[in-house]
């Protein structure tokens, strides 16, 4: 059971990186890279240092694990891991297809998850053991759609170049031959519209914690099912290959195609 003042703690988290977040949105800001050669800029940064230092206020006996500014606490019972700007591509061109990713680990497993998107307003909140829920001012509703075959089947990845083994490129585009056809883009975005019955599989390869922990309760809570490409249940130890699917009939033939 996730107390409801940590619900709670978690919409002010996404309303205090929003802040900071949305006044930088098409102004351009400057992007670093970093040593992964992924970008960063002050909007990521300051929004993480805004959640943490409300964690700091509220919960000072809790971990943290975050992007931006690494690690503390890391063996307390509850750990809240965070993601600024899950997209930071699609933001510093001016695309709102970005997120805020904020996630609550119990004891090592997800509990709790916000996807939050600051510029249109869209949040999805997963807590284990209920239904997603989703608000938006364009309406809609959380839970997946049917998709009983693959081959009905939308698949959706943020970028091809991530896939950067030759194993991991054989298994999407084994994915790729049997799926219905393949949109590119959206980082955790794409997630809340699997959430949304929008998008029916997702696969990725290696994601860091602060990219899945707040997936895992949103996915589960809307009907989904979010696994390694083995089928196990994600963990702190994972290598970070995923998988996303809505209809639980794709589970099994998804994954003998990226075995």
């Amino acid at each position: 059971m996730v107390p409801a003042d940590y619900i709670s703690l978690a919409t002010a988290l996404a309303d205090t990186a929003g802040a900071v977040i949305r006044p930088l949105f098409r102004v351009v800001p400057a992007a670093e890279d970093k040593a992964d050669d992924s970008p960063v800029t002050i909007a990521d940064r300051g929004a993480e240092r805004a959640m943490r230092a409300l964690l700091r206020e509220r919960v000072p006996e809790h971990g943290i694990i975050g992007e931006e500014y690494g690690t503390i606490n890391p063996d307390a019972e509850w750990v809240w891991v965070l993601d600024p700007v899950d997209g930071t591509r699609a933001f510093i061109t001016g695309r709102p297809v970005f997120g805020t990713l904020i996630g609550l680990l119990h004891r090592g497993r997800p509990v709790l998850g916000v996807i939050d998107q600051p510029v249109t307003g869209e949040r999805w909140i997963g807590v284990a053991g209920a239904p997603t829920r989703f608000t938006s001012r364009f309406g809609g509703r959380a839970g997946v759609r049917a998709c009983p075959r693959l081959e009905l089947a939308e698949l959706s990845c943020t970028s091809p170049e991530i896939f950067t083994t030759p194993p991991q490129q054989q298994a999407l585009a084994r994915l790729q031959k049997a799926a219905r056809r393949t949109s590119w883009g959206g980082d955790c975005y794409g997630y809340g519209l699997l959430a949304l019955g929008q998008i029916d599989i997702i696969i990725e390869p290696g994601l860091k914690i602060w990219d899945w922990a707040a997936l895992a309760p949103v996915i589960a809570g809307a009907g989904g099912h979010l696994v390694d490409w083995r089928g196990r249940a994600l963990t702190p130890d994972s290598d970070g290959n995923v998988l996303a699917v809505g209809d639980a009939a794709l589970l099994e033939p998804a994954l003998k195609l990226l075995a």
